[in-house]
Parts: structure tokens; sequence; C-alpha cells
């Protein structure tokens, strides 16, 4: 509880102050009466019991309207909270060749692992998985439920779809998953570890659309440079594992990001693709609006009214049952 006028609280120095002499002037008549009438002692009655209590009552009464003048209030915090949230699609690629190992235990193995922490950070935000190798798919629409999300992207597997790297019928997925987006902002994470060679789609066209409409996309290349331990079946059928040149088309990739207010990034270990995570999450930072309200209830008519229900008490104790004792 506060108070409106806290200054008028200096007023209840007179609540002592009148004690004080309330206290005085009662011995000085307790002296007078003695004087008067020597020794005898007259018998205690009911208005003697009762003979302070109208002061008492005043007093009180007069110290409850002195509260209820400063005006007290209690204050009620209220806070509103707007998330202007980012529609998010990460399309990820799945060919054959994120199964080298350059990265432990493989290039899809961690960037799954790597992507969904970085769906876990993206509260207040819509994402969404879109799959691609030789065509592509969607895993996951857009939703706020980032355990479905992280879900979609644990089974995500290379081989579940023709293999080769169809770069713009993954990227026109994505764009196609946030054709009907509200949001003002609208990103799109592509990672691949390849050069475009199938689809129907060419990449840059899609970027084009992309670009049309205000979608941002960041293009993740995966993959250290030269060469990097892939699993190949040979004749009879056997896995093993075999030194693979890394392609990546890092100019088709920059002009992407590029056409479409984004930025490439290259990957070659667990820890850069981490970080490049990390940039990304920085850069496109949902827009949080916190607005605090106080709110104050009035408390000074209950003071004010036991104030006046007081004082009615001391005026019909003083004025009706005093004056009717003996």
């Amino acid at each position: 509880m506060t108070f409106q006028n806290p200054e008028i609280l200096w007023l209840l120095v007179l609540v002592p102050l009148l004690v004080a002499y309330y206290i005085w002037v009662g011995r000085q008549r307790a002296t007078l009466l003695v004087s008067t009438l020597g020794s005898g002692r007259a018998p205690r009655t009911l208005r003697y019991w009762l003979r302070h209590l109208p002061q008492a009552l005043r007093l009180i009464s007069l110290s409850l309207f002195i509260v209820a003048l400063a005006r007290p209030v209690e204050q009620h915090a209220e806070s509103e909270t707007t998330i202007e949230g980012i529609d998010i699609v990460l399309a990820m690629d799945i060919s054959g060749s994120m199964l080298a190992q350059d990265f432990k235990p493989n290039r899809i193995e961690s960037s799954k692992k790597i992507a969904s922490e970085f769906v876990a950070d993206r509260h207040g935000d819509r994402l969404s998985i879109v799959a691609f190798a030789g065509e592509a798919f969607t895993q996951c629409p857009l939703t706020s439920d980032r355990s479905a999300v992280q879900t979609s992207l644990a089974r995500l597997r290379s081989g579940i779809i023709d293999d080769g790297t169809a770069i713009g019928n993954g990227l026109a997925t994505a764009i196609n998953r946030l054709r009907e987006s509200s949001s003002k902002s609208k990103v799109v994470v592509l990672l691949t570890d390849g050069v475009n060679n199938s689809g129907s789609m060419s990449p840059l066209m899609a970027a084009d659309i992309a670009k049309n409409m205000g979608i941002k996309v960041y293009t993740i290349g995966v993959g250290r440079r030269g060469q990097a331990p892939t699993p190949v079946m040979d004749a009879f059928g056997n896995v093993g594992l075999a030194m693979m040149n890394v392609e990546i088309d890092e100019e088709l990739l920059r002009e992407i990001s590029s056409l479409t207010g984004g930025k490439y990034f290259r990957a070659e270990n667990a820890e850069a693709l981490t970080k490049i995570y990390d940039e990304i999450d920085q850069m496109e930072k949902s827009k949080v609006e916190i607005n605090d309200y106080i709110s104050y209830e009035e408390l000074y008519l209950g003071w004010l009214v036991w104030g006046l229900i007081l004082l009615i008490a001391e005026l019909l104790i003083s004025r009706v049952v005093l004056n009717r004792l003996p």
C-alpha cells in the first residue's frame, strides 16, 4: 500500500500530543477532586470504567480520517508482451553425399543436431522443415511447436528419396511454405554440400521468386575443402569408405543469398556450423515489445467509513450511554 498524499500523514503527530494533553488534563482534574473530597473514595461504576473510551474512539477516528486524507492506494502492476515472430524454413540437403564423415558422425547427423539446437532457441517463431535430394518435400509445415519441429528433424535420413542435389526444387518448396505467411519477416536457411544437378526449378529462378516475396535466404555450404571420407558401395554390395572430392557451388549459393538480402556461409566442421547458426540467430531476432502498466485501487473509502463508525460510536457512548448512568 502506498499514499498519493503522504505529506498529510505528518498530521498523525497530533495524535500522541492530544493523548498527552488528555492525560495531563485528567491528572489536573484528579488533583482537584482529591483536594475537594478529601480521602473519601467514590464507588467505581460502569461510568468509571468507560470514562476514557469516548476519547480513545475520537483519537482513533481522527487517525483514520488523516490516513484517508493521505489517499492510500494499492498498486497493481501489469505487463503486456507482444512478440512479432519470424517464419523460418530450414531447407536441408539429405543427398547421399551428406553421409560424408568429415563431420562426426557424418554431415547429415551433425547438421540435424545443430539445427535442432537452433530451433530450441527460437521462441515465438514459426518453423518448417523442407528436405531435398533429387527432389524436395515438406517434412514439417510451419508451426510454433518447437518439439514437433525437432522430432521432424530427427526423422530425416538420406536415401528416402531419389539421390541428387535439387537446390532449386528445395528452395522453391521452402518458398511455397511461406507463400501464405502473414509474418513481416520470412527467412529460408538452405543447407547443402553439393552442386545443383537435379530438379525442374532453376535455383536462381527460385531465388528471384523469394526476392519478390520478401523472403531472405541464408545459404550454408557444408563440407571441408579438398576431399572427405564418404561411404561407397562396391560391386559386391559391400560398403566402405573412399576419399571423394568435395564440390560445393559456392558462387551459386553466394548469388542466391545476395539476391535475396541474405548471406552465404561455409562450414568446414561442426564448430563452424554451430557459429553460423548462432550468427543467423542473432541477425534474425524476433521483435519483442513489453508494455508495463500500473493501475491504482483507491483504499481511502474503507478508512473513512471506519472513522465515521468509530465517531458515531463515540457520540453514542458519550451522549447516550454515559449520560444515563448514575
